[in-house]
This record gives structure tokens, C-alpha cells and sequence, in this order.
């Protein structure tokens, strides 16, 4: 009994080996540009590849990085039947806008190829380009492919996830029928902290908090949901337990000042209820807060399960948080929320 049979995992990453795996599914002038320019990689910081958290150590190859056949290992031992691929690799950190596209072409292209191609089970994320105009072309490119099922960037980047600037990406992705992933990470054009700099890696994973709270304010502040009703969000990697009292801190401000923002009607606990999901790991609450916790988010209806494969955050199997409706929790939400995923193999 692997206790996850039919389960849909929302968030599993597909680790990139090194440039040279992607080069093949590069435009013959970004392939050249790797030797000429002496491009070494792409790794960021927010998940260093040697730390320990970034990669499990029984996952781990004794050479590289997992890769498909330890994924295949994984969806086998937890009986899941379909895993969503969240590729983290630092194609964000590039400034230059035509060799973020392409190089974001080409890791999308190395996902399809490399991953989706040789694995029934496997959907996947399409990862945006920084620039507007490039983000609506990936999209357009993938959106016909239906196992690309959402489209992901990184929760910190150059500007709050409200401003009007992406509303063009926005439009397109509920045109589509595909929700937009904010995963944990930093393109690192600015600070992680609203304070400056940290010193220390284990600051930058504590920062990130902070930063799914400015892009929740942001969407609902801007207007974003009111504008695209069709829009969903997935937090991915947030934590779940600030979500509550940082919701009721919000909703009592929008109490005070809400003439400030007329567009948004409602309270804004009741927009994050409808609008948005988080992947549930980690599930950062004790197991004798777990029942709480649920009853404050106010719906069995918000969280996804995930593994975060490779990732670390836990020992052998995943757990089921205790009071959790265990069909919405392992599969129910997240195939409300995929539409493309339609029939779902059980």
C-alpha cells in the first residue's frame, strides 16, 4: 500500500544537469553563445545545487542531480498518478531580455522533450520570461500543448505581481484556462527582506514569507481578480500557516481604508479563498495545530498536496496533515483547478 494511489502532486523539480542539456533545445545563435560568451550555469542561490535541502540525500545520485528515472522511482513509490513539473533554474537572473527569452525558450523546450515526452504522468509549468511581450510569446507557443498546465515565475522579481505591467500576461493566461504559480525564489534584483541584505542562506528561506504576503496584497489590492475573475494563483513553496493572521490583518484594514480601493468589495479572505491555492509543502504547523489551522484558513478548498521532490523537507513518505479532507487534499483540489488535466488516470 503506497498510501498515495491517484493522487495528483503539485509540485516536483525537474533539475537541470548543466547548460550542456539544454544547448540542443536552444536557436543556434544562444547555443553558439555558451562556448562564446562562457556561460557556466544558471544555479541560483534560492537552491544552491549542492545544499542539503536542495536535493534529499537518498535522492541524490552519487554523480549529478536526480533525474527522470529517480522522479519515475518517486511517482511509483507514492502511487501518484500525475506530477506537476516546477523547473527552478536561474533563467530569471539573466538581464539581458533576448537571452532571458531564449534561454527560457529553451529550458521549456528541454521540459517538453526531455520530461514530458518520456513520462505519461508528467505536466508541467511554463516558465515565463521577464519582459511582457516575451511572457505573452511563451505563452502562445505552449498553451496549445495541454501538458503544460499553468504558467510559473519566481514570487520575488522586479515588480509587485498586481502592478499593471503584467495584466497583459494575465489576460492572456485566463484566455487559456491556465493559473499562474508564484514559486518560492528570487531573480535578485532587489533585497529578499524589505530591511536590505541578508547574511545568511537560511535568512533567504525565512524571507520568503514575507514575500507571498506583498504578492497577495498586490493582486488583491491592484485589482487583479476583479479585473480577471477567471484568474487563479498558486503559491508554491509559501508555508501555509501565516496565510490565517496575515488574511485577518488584511481583511481589518480593508475595513478602515477600503474607500481607498472601491474596486474590491468584498473582504479580502474571501478573494484569497476563491482565487487562490497553495502547494501544502512544507505544511510548516505542528500536528496538534494542524485541525486549527484548517479551521482558520476557512475552506478545505486552498491547499494542494505536493511533495517538492527533490527538496528536502521531510523523511521516506510525506504525511497527511491531520483533519484534512483526504480526496479534496491529494487530488479533488488540484483537478478543480487543472482544468487540462481532465481525465485524470486514477
Amino acid at each position: 500500500m503506497r498510501g498515495f494511489e491517484g493522487a495528483i502532486d503539485a509540485d516536483l523539480h525537474p533539475m537541470v544537469p548543466g547548460l550542456d542539456a539544454l544547448r540542443p533545445h536552444l536557436e543556434p545563435f544562444w547555443a553558439d553563445s555558451i562556448d562564446q560568451r562562457g556561460l557556466e550555469g544558471f544555479e541560483s542561490q534560492s537552491y544552491p545545487p549542492h545544499a542539503p535541502r536542495t536535493v534529499r540525500a537518498d535522492w541524490r545520485p552519487q554523480d549529478g542531480f536526480p533525474g527522470l528515472a529517480e522522479m519515475q522511482a518517486w511517482l511509483d513509490q507514492t502511487g501518484a498518478a500525475i506530477g506537476i513539473l516546477n523547473p527552478i533554474y536561474g533563467v530569471q537572473l539573466i538581464f539581458n531580455a533576448d537571452m532571458n527569452r531564449a534561454f527560457t525558450q529553451g529550458l521549456n523546450n528541454w521540459v517538453r522533450a526531455e520530461w514530458l515526452e518520456r513520462d505519461a504522468r508528467l505536466r508541467a509549468s511554463i516558465v515565463l520570461p521577464n519582459e511582457t511581450e516575451h511572457a505573452l510569446a511563451e505563452i502562445e507557443r505552449l498553451a496549445p500543448d495541454r501538458r503544460f498546465v499553468q504558467a510559473m515565475r519566481l514570487v520575488m522579481g522586479e515588480l509587485p505581481h498586481g502592478r499593471r505591467t503584467h495584466w497583459p500576461v494575465y489576460a492572456a493566461l485566463e484566455k487559456h484556462g491556465l493559473p499562474l504559480c508564484l514559486h518560492a525564489g528570487s531573480a535578485y534584483r532587489h533585497p529578499v527582506t524589505s530591511l536590505g541584505w541578508v547574511s545568511w542562506y537560511m535568512e533567504d528561506v525565512a524571507a520568503q514569507q514575507q514575500a507571498f504576503q506583498s504578492a497577495v496584497a498586490s493582486l488583491i489590492t491592484e485589482g487583479v481578480f476583479v479585473q480577471f475573475p477567471g484568474l487563479r494563483v498558486v503559491l508554491a513553496e509559501s508555508g501555509v500557516s501565516w496565510l490565517p493572521a496575515f488574511l485577518w490583518r488584511m481583511s481589518k484594514g480593508w475595513k478602515g481604508v477600503r474607500f481607498e480601493i472601491p474596486w474590491q468589495a468584498e473582504p479580502p479572505a474571501e478573494t484569497v479563498r476563491r482565487h487562490i491555492r497553495l502547494t501544502a509543502q512544507p505544511f510548516d504547523a505542528p500536528d496538534e495545530a494542524a485541525a486549527q489551522l484548517l479551521g482558520h484558513l476557512g475552506s478545505q478548498e486552498l491547499l494542494l498536496w505536493a511533495s517538492d521532490f527533490p527538496h528536502w523537507n521531510y523523511d521516506g513518505l510525506p504525511s497527511l496533515p491531520p483533519g484534512v479532507d483526504r480526496e479534496k487534499f491529494l487530488r479533488g483540489n488540484a483537478a478543480a483547478l487543472y482544468h487540462r488535466l481532465e481525465r485524470v488516470p486514477a
